[in-house]
């Protein structure tokens, strides 16, 4: 049996950012992923690149209020980063001298076991955050079968666990996923899937985009609302609907803060911040409709001089 086992994998007690936004979509959605956990089925985030995916299994982790742990999906994990595995043996020798004409000498040896993640957040009860698990090989992730159903993860028995742990009942398990058509995306077992309760994610609604980007770029309410109205402007000239996504506004604003400009028609500034950050994104047979979506609409924004150049 391993008579030493190293627990020293980092855990974490999740909280919400300063500038995290919480409009009705947002709770909508963590209050439905809530009542996943409660009921004890895992929660699956799905959507495309920059919908918030991330944030939000950080927030719904945050929520559960339990330590939590996070992985990052990729095609070189294996099964061991996940339960652990045998590093080596101890040896461990002892000499007794007491009596000066006597020596006495014992030795032993012992196998050392290093836990992995799921091994952790399954025995301590943590909640465990698996961001982008489809860019890990099914073979790998099939190591989460067991504990998703029975509430069990099987063990080698050098591991010292006879053979399988008992799940912590506080135990939670937060995935996230792109599409299938990105790349370095694995096929995922229907098995798994079938495990999880999946919430689909696309674009916020205008309203939670606003917010976010008054947030994030500490924006006027009115300049955030213009650039996320021209971003989804964009949008929807695009075959891809979901590109540009929050992470553009939020770059325009930034910008937009840093430089001292406002979203009006009068300032050039405003037009080159948004081409700049927009078109390289873009892709070439789009980019006309684009340059000519963005021109119109900052057109017709006008101007506004009832807004102090500093935010109060």
């Amino acid at each position: 049996m391993t008579e030493n086992i190293k627990e020293s994998l980092t855990t974490f007690l999740p909280k919400p950012g300063e500038d995290f936004v919480e409009t009705p979509y947002i709770r909508e959605i963590t209050s439905r992923a809530l009542d996943y956990v409660k009921v004890g089925l895992p929660i699956h985030f799905k959507g495309p690149a920059g919908v918030g995916k991330t944030t939000l299994a950080m927030h719904v982790a945050a929520k559960i209020g339990r330590p939590a742990m996070i992985i990052y999906g990729d095609y070189d994990l294996a099964a061991s980063d996940f339960v652990g595995g045998l590093q080596g043996y101890i040896r461990k020798k002892v000499l007794d001298n007491y009596i000066r004409t006597v020596v006495r000498a014992e030795e032993s040896t012992s196998l050392y076991w290093t836990h992995g993640v799921l091994l952790e957040a399954c025995k301590n009860g943590y909640t465990l955050i698996y961001d982008e698990f489809t860019r890990s090989r099914p073979e790998t992730n099939n190591v989460f079968l067991p504990v998703l159903e029975e509430r069990l993860l099987p063990l080698p028995l050098v591991s010292g666990y006879g053979g399988y742990l008992k799940v912590h009942p506080d135990f939670a398990a937060i995935f996230t996923s792109n599409p299938r058509d990105y790349a370095g995306i694995q096929k995922t077992a229907d098995a798994l899937l079938d495990r999880m309760a999946t919430i689909e994610l696309g674009n916020f609604d205008e309203e939670t985009e606003s917010a976010i980007c008054m947030a994030k770029a500490d924006l006027l309410p009115e300049d955030a609302k213009r650039v996320v109205n021209m971003v989804r402007k964009v949008r929807e000239v695009k075959a891809n609907k979901y590109l540009p996504s929050i992470r553009s506004s939020i770059l325009v604003g930034k910008l937009m803060r840093l430089k001292g400009v406002h979203a009006v028609s009068s300032d050039p500034e405003f037009e080159r911040i948004c081409m700049y950050a927009l078109i390289p994104e873009i892709p070439e047979q789009e980019r006309p409709v684009v340059v000519q979506t963005i021109k119109e609409t900052i057109r017709a924004y006008g101007d506004w001089r009832q807004y102090d150049d500093e935010k109060e």
